[in-house]
């Protein structure tokens, strides 16, 4: 079984705990926090901050960016940056309670969370947060570093751009493209496109 550290404390790695836990291929060695006081349980060890990484990386260890994407996708981004440059291995993780097609394609460092379906053909890019129950539609485009939360349906053939945020139960209309580090708000219904760095609500 491959060890992995998740780096980040909140409540997301809360979540991503019990995927991580249900898939059944890793060991969770511990998390890194930047805040000392940061605790999850017993069970999972606290090892330090970011500055303590470098020292925590053996050969073969995994890491997953456990910090939550609510606005912006900096700090995931700058994570996952540090994480490749300290050559760790950030492997893919999904539910065994989700549905995904054969010939879809999700890359690393991407978290798949309970009881979401991506269909045929999708692709999602790296460091990514599919969340619980979303819907990504056949051929759906989802580039690196976005978060789907919770619920969220992206119909077929749509494109969400990088670092981009598609809030709990929204709606994007088949076809329509996202712009790169755009903010969709929850339960918005979205039919046109959008450029980068939109904030839509509606």
């Amino acid at each position: 079984m491959k060890k992995i550290i998740l780096v980040g404390g909140g409540g997301h790695c809360m979540s991503c705990i019990d995927v991580v836990e249900a898939s059944g291929a890793f060991e969770i060695i511990g998390f890194v926090d930047n805040a000392s006081s940061a605790q999850l349980s017993q069970e999972i060890s606290f090892l330090g901050s970011d500055k303590d990484l470098p020292d925590l990386y053996k050969d073969e260890h995994c890491a997953l960016v456990t910090v939550g994407q609510i606005k912006t996708s900096e700090t995931r981004e700058k994570i996952f940056n540090l994480l490749q440059s300290l050559n760790f291995i950030m492997p893919t993780i999904v539910s065994p309670n989700s549905v995904i097609a054969k010939n879809s394609i999700i890359e690393e460092g991407t978290i798949v969370m309970h009881q979401c379906v991506i269909n045929a053909c999708a692709s999602i890019g790296k460091n990514c947060i599919i969340n619980t129950k979303a819907l990504l539609e056949h051929e759906v485009i989802v580039h690196s570093h976005c978060h789907i939360s919770t619920g969220a349906i992206v119909n077929g053939g749509a494109i969400i751009d990088g670092g981009s945020f598609i809030g709990s139960g929204s709606v994007i209309f088949e076809g329509i493209k996202i712009g790169a580090n755009s903010i969709i708000s929850a339960g918005s219904i979205v039919r046109k496109d959008l450029p980068a760095n939109s904030f839509f609500k509606g």
